[in-house]
């Protein structure tokens, strides 16, 4: 691995820590290897194989999370004292099918796909343990950084509490992460102070009652009717019961009911999401949703059951963690390569690292400069621009040695 290239800071020292051409090759195989073959959450044994044979094959120490996928990895020695700088990636995909028909390395399993970019930040990652195990080695890492690869992102509540409780936050000071951006160019960031994603919870909701045939509506609880009310009416009334700042929102995904035209069916379905900007709303929307839900179900003489699954609160960014990726950014690419950027109602598990250190999320680039069409994320044509993984080992080494500096 050479890493011969530095960077001039003016009035700085030379920042190490770039990456090689031929070290972005490899990357770039694993993660065309990875997106060939997905895996689902709490299932990635291919992966944590690959990656922990990587990794000991640099001459690291990886260990598998004890729920059987996932790995942590220390690049050098905690002295117990001094907090580690964690670097956190995501490796599972997703249950949808690779729609990418001419791409030689879409996916190889029927129904999965990585189309949220895991497998970019897996590389990211990676890339920059080695980089960093090197710079080890030779004396110019002045404080151990820990890697992260964390399962299971996108089944609520996420893995990132299944991590925690295995101890990969033991000794660490503070948590940087990225996600791919496919609305933000390849070399570029996209940041935000405080919070940068929105909590998300899944609702699920059974409603019955007695049925009977469409000319004697009058005699059966009308659950067609039920159902379509509560799609309807919940979201209007939970957006009344809480700040409108709040961003509070009910969207629906599934409904299901019936099987005949004259036949009023005894029990509908419905499934769908709740999210908010709001780190105190989201406490408070379990309680305020489900009274709406019964209210509209009791109106019409359904009986409901709900059952409300706690996900993950906001993804929000701590200042100072927020500036040390700015100012590893700048050092890497100049200030115009870090750009502002909205909140976003998506959720991360990635804040649960947060309830317990401070940290920071950037939105990494990876839409190929001057392309028009957006590859959309949790689509089955999601697709990168690869260079965006040399940005993102690079930021992160930056941010590693920036933060010993500091």
């Amino acid at each position: 691995m050479s890493l011969e290239s530095e960077v001039d800071l003016p009035g700085e020292a030379v920042l190490p820590g770039l990456l090689s051409d031929t070290l972005h090759a490899e990357l770039v195989r694993f993660r065309r290897d990875m997106h060939m073959h997905p895996e689902l959450g709490n299932q990635e044994f291919r992966t944590t194989a690959a990656i922990k044979e990587r990794l000991e094959r640099a001459g690291l120490k990886p260990r598998v999370l004890a729920v059987g996928t996932g790995l942590v990895c220390d690049i050098g020695d905690w002295d117990g004292q001094k907090p580690m700088l964690a670097l956190r990636a995501d490796i599972d995909g997703l249950p949808i099918p690779d729609m990418k028909t001419e791409c030689p390395y879409r996916s190889t399993v029927p129904d999965r796909a990585h189309a949220c970019g895991h497998d970019v930040h897996t590389a990211v990652v990676l890339g920059a343990g080695l980089v960093l195990a090197d710079l080890h080695q030779r004396g110019l890492l002045p404080r151990p950084v820990r890697l992260v690869f964390q399962p299971a992102e996108e089944v609520l509540p996420g893995g990132a509490a299944d991590a925690i409780d295995c101890g990969v936050l033991e000794g660490v000071g503070k948590i940087l992460a990225v996600h791919c951006d496919p609305r933000v160019d390849a070399g570029k960031i996209g940041l935000r102070t405080g919070a940068i994603t929105s909590a998300c919870d899944r609702l699920e909701i059974a409603l019955d009652g007695p049925g009977g045939h469409t000319a004697r509506p009058h005699l059966t609880t009308d659950l067609v009717t039920a159902a379509a009310r509560v799609v309807t009416d919940v979201p209007a009334i939970v957006g009344r019961r809480v700040d409108t700042r709040a961003g509070l929102a009910v969207t629906w995904g599934r409904i299901e009911s019936g099987h005949a035209p004259n036949v009023i069916p005894q029990h509908a379905e419905l499934s769908g999401t709740v999210r908010c900007l709001d780190l105190d709303t989201w406490r408070q929307a379990p309680d305020v949703v489900v009274a709406a839900i019964d209210e509209v179900a009791n109106l019409h003489g359904a009986k409901s059951e709900i059952n409300y699954v706690r996900g993950v609160p906001p993804v929000v960014n701590d200042a100072d963690v927020t500036e040390l990726i700015r100012e590893a950014m700048t050092a890497r690419r100049g200030a115009d390569a870090v750009e502002s950027t909205e909140q976003s109602l998506g959720g991360e598990d990635f804040s649960w690292y947060l309830q317990h250190v401070p940290g920071a999320m950037a939105r990494l680039g990876v839409r190929t400069p001057g392309e028009r069409t957006v590859r959309d994320l949790h689509q089955g044509d999601f697709d990168a621009d690869e260079s965006a993984i040399t940005v993102g080992v690079e930021l992160f080494t930056a941010a590693a040695l920036l933060d010993a500096a500091q």
